[in-house]
């Protein structure tokens, strides 16, 4: 089964309220050494998240009098360099994850929208639950190379009985043959979903190509005239 967020999630959470003051941001941050934190509602609901890019856009230059050509990027940053409050400072909607979600969405998220912490919630009720950081997702390439290798062997198994499975460094070896080209594609695809899977070498052979036969019967024909030289 690929991890989740359950695996490696924090459940101590340092969140602030709406009302909370910039200074009371800045003082819960420095305190527990965290680089961002959720802001939620009087139910612990999430309902953004102040990082540390947030807090430093304090330091934009507001001269007075400055005549500045600015786009609607620039403008929410200065809007967030004169906020008071959490919920003025914010970035929302937050981008949150429940407990079920596998490491690999969670990454993804955080890769697509460049943000290194998720709150995670309760799929039903919205409430925080915990925090799943950059650095948590690591975990999932620290798994010893015989649990990696027993879910490569469960994944393989269900396209050949023919295959050999070795597993080094997080490097997966494939040795041995399935029957179609179109199952090589499909097991090395699930071979690369397995939780600590670095590399994937493949030395698997097939007896029959039939991806190019479906792109040959796909392509479109000619019905024109033939030109002059052809098909003599």
């Amino acid at each position: 089964m690929p991890m989740t967020v359950r695996d490696v999630m924090n459940r101590f959470v340092v969140a602030v309220e709406a009302t909370a003051s910039f200074a009371d941001v800045v003082t819960a941050m420095c305190r527990f050494h965290v680089g961002a934190v959720p802001v939620v509602d009087g139910e612990r609901r999430v309902i953004g998240m102040v990082s540390d890019s947030d807090l430093l856009l304090k330091d934009l230059d507001r001269r007075p009098g400055d005549v500045i050509i600015e786009g609607p990027s620039r403008r929410r940053e200065r809007r967030k360099a004169s906020g008071r409050t959490a919920a003025q400072i914010m970035s929302s909607p937050a981008i949150t994850v429940t407990e079920d979600t596998t490491l690999r969405r969670a990454a993804s998220l955080m890769q697509r929208n460049r943000i290194k912490e998720l709150p995670v919630v309760d799929g039903e009720t919205g409430r925080i639950t915990g925090l799943v950081k950059q650095s948590d997702l690591i975990r999932a390439f620290c798994r010893p190379p015989e649990d990696i290798r027993d879910d490569v062997v469960e994944v393989v198994s269900r396209y050949s009985r023919r295959c050999a499975v070795r597993v080094e460094d997080g490097i997966v070896h494939l040795v041995g043959g399935v029957a179609r080209r179109s199952q090589l594609f499909a097991m090395i695809e699930e071979v690369w979903q397995v939780d600590g899977v670095v590399d994937v070498d493949s030395s698997i052979t097939f007896e029959t190509d039939d991806v190019d036969r479906a792109v040959s019967a796909g392509a479109p024909r000619r019905t024109g005239p033939v030109e002059s030289g052809e098909g003599q």
